[in-house]
């Protein structure tokens, strides 16, 4: 416990699932915790249940005017930004024929561009106050290897696992070290989401998809957010000071590297 004490962390997409379970996780250490969420409401809530030092952060990651906004109120209201996790995304499924470019704009625009622009603003930042930092990419095992109806998710979750690599490179000489989290499939509302959409393009009967994939885990179930906290935790803090450019998989056996 307080492995994260006296650190102020931004974390996007907060509001619920994942990013929620990293928001609880990072609070119970003893991080401030910003809930950056384009739902403000959500986040409101979100900050509210977890107590303490957690508060909401308007945050749209394809908006660079939002971006810029949320480092802003980090730093009014925690002083500093020492930690940030990227953890906004979108999901989409289609045949290859039938990709839309306004699906695929839409998913680059938050899964990627969100990803390289909200990292840059924090590790602007993190320079400036001249002190390092720690700044974690959410990936996917998505992003391993390609999948047949997934084009554009999974080339956007490559992307962030390459983005990791260059600019973990590039930032360390800032003491800021940037790795990545690679879960596999973690349950949650959005698998409703996921699962209609493959009950549609494959035919298959609801819940059908899901119980497939889950059969597919070697561990025998989907993940939980509070399976992946303890990574998080760990390349948040100083733990991992000497590791850089790192994706890791989180994701009960499904790929290993």
């Amino acid at each position: 416990m307080n492995r994260l004490a006296g650190k102020s962390a931004l974390i996007t997409g907060a509001a619920r699932g994942i990013g929620l379970g990293f928001a609880k996780a990072f609070a119970a250490e003893g991080a401030t915790v910003a809930i950056g969420d384009i739902n403000v409401d959500a986040a409101r809530a979100a900050a509210e249940d977890i107590g303490g030092t957690a508060y909401p952060v308007a945050l749209d990651v394809a908006d660079q005017a939002s971006i810029d906004a949320a480092i802003v109120t980090v730093v009014a209201q925690a002083g500093k930004i020492d930690i940030l996790i990227n953890n906004a995304a979108l999901f989409d499924a289609a045949e290859t024929v039938d990709i839309t470019r306004e699906s695929f704009e839409r998913l680059y625009a938050v899964n990627v561009a969100g990803t390289l622009f909200t990292m840059q603003a924090a590790a602007r930042q993190m320079i400036a106050q001249g002190h390092g930092g720690k700044i974690i990419n959410m990936a996917s095992q998505a992003g391993r290897r390609g999948e047949s109806l997934v084009l554009v998710y999974c080339s956007t979750k490559a992307a962030v696992i390459s983005m990791t690599q260059s600019a973990g490179l590039n930032l360390i000489k800032h003491d800021i070290n940037v790795n990545a989290i690679a879960p596999g499939v973690v349950d949650g509302e959005h698998w409703v989401h996921v699962d209609a959409m493959f009950a549609k393009l494959e035919g298959k009967a609801p819940g059908q998809k899901k119980a497939e994939v889950e059969a597919g885990v070697p561990a025998g179930r989907f993940a939980v957010p509070e399976d992946l906290t303890g990574m998080a935790v760990f390349l948040a803090s100083s733990d991992s000071d000497y590791i850089v450019s790192q994706t890791y998989n989180v994701d009960g056996g499904q790929w290993m590297s």
